[in-house]
């Protein structure tokens, strides 16, 4: 029997109510493939901010440094603003634990309507690679003549080599399991500097896999054939901010940002990788619940997966895609009545029953 020490932070908003059916799913799958868990829960989130005026403590690092994996539910509630939320917990351990890998696979799954209509169920299904931990997203810069007329913002953008390589290396790896076909997401003929540098790291890349199909697109007209033309990519791969605003575009083709997982990754396993959806705490129907829980779920497969539980993975996955064929069983994001709690009930079941 295997058995994995992982930490769980369910954070703010519907984190709170998905993660609980997210650990009701591994747990079922866990007595179905012979593996047990032993949850740590955390409670660091924008409550423990306004209490203690941080999102975690100290040494929070420090405590999840010895852990199996991570499993998140969301950051970010009203009253804190988001990048204090946000670089106050989710960020640092993206960094601190080289998670720079930012896994989202975007998949049509059977039983969903998609808003792009003519593709049926398979015929969608490619993952985004993101890189997780410099790009566009970096602390260099700065604010000048606060509260004058002449105020002004600096941003400045980090792209390195080895950020560069490490996360195109992972990229066409990915492509060698998949279909082959690496996209890359640039916008060389407007950003001076730091895309062509992009594409010329893309084009060395490329060549040490032959094998593999590249081509490269601009952000904006790669935004329009995401709409459009879905069944032509497998693997995308894009910087820290272009890949998260693809993410979420990706998410909304395939119908609900409620149905897109994501894994932060350490691939060299130096340290613990983090796993959790991609819509965020979603403030306004928190306590409600009817928040989707799909995605938490479909990140603890990838959680699985990573941890070398592929058959696991593969129960929950299948479950989750079999119960949302039932359409009595879909939250309102998909048109259904079903509660955040229906959903996880149903999966369980789904688990449970499989022969």
């Amino acid at each position: 029997m295997n058995r994995y020490k992982i930490a769980v932070i369910e954070g703010d908003g519907i984190g709170r109510e998905v993660v609980p059916e997210g650990l009701r799913v591994l747990e079922a799958a866990g007595r179905r493939c012979d593996i047990t868990f032993s949850w740590h829960h955390f409670d660091w989130s924008c409550q423990t901010y306004l209490k203690t005026g941080r999102m975690m403590p100290e040494d929070g690092l420090d405590q999840l440094r010895g852990f199996d994996a991570i499993y998140l539910g969301a950051v970010g509630y009203p009253g804190v603003p988001d990048h204090v939320s946000l670089w106050g917990l989710l960020i640092p351990i993206r960094r601190a634990f080289q998670q720079y890998v930012n896994l989202r696979p975007v998949r049509l799954l059977r039983g969903i309507d998609s808003p792009v209509k003519g593709f049926p169920p398979g015929n969608i299904d490619l993952c985004i690679v993101r890189e997780n931990n410099e790009g566009e997203y970096s602390e260099v810069g700065g604010r000048l003549y606060r509260h004058t007329d002449a105020e002004l913002a600096v941003q400045e953008t980090v792209f390195t080599r080895r950020g560069c390589d490490r996360i195109m290396r992972y990229a066409f790896d990915l492509a060698l399991t998949r279909k082959g076909h690496v996209t890359s997401a640039t916008k060389s003929n407007g950003i001076i500097h730091t895309m062509p540098f992009w594409d010329e790291r893309f084009s060395l890349m490329a060549r040490q896999f032959p094998d593999v199909r590249s081509d490269q697109y601009h952000i904006d007209i790669l935004s329009a054939h995401f709409v459009q033309h879905p069944d032509w990519f497998d693997v995308v791969v894009a910087s820290n901010l272009f890949g998260d605003i693809l993410s979420d575009l990706g998410a909304a083709v395939v119908g609900s940002v409620g149905l897109a997982p994501s894994a932060n990754v350490n691939p060299e396993r130096q340290y613990p990788s983090m796993f959790e959806p991609v819509h965020g705490s979603a403030p306004d129907i928190a306590g409600k619940g009817i928040a989707n829980p799909i995605a938490q779920i479909w990140s603890g497969a990838m959680m699985l997966q990573h941890l070398g539980e592929p058959k696991a993975a593969l129960a929950v996955e299948a479950a989750l895609e079999t119960v949302l064929t039932r359409t009595d069983v879909h939250t309102p994001d998909l048109g259904g009545k079903a509660s955040t709690r229906d959903v996880g009930e149903a999966i369980v079941s789904e688990i449970s029953e499989m022969a």
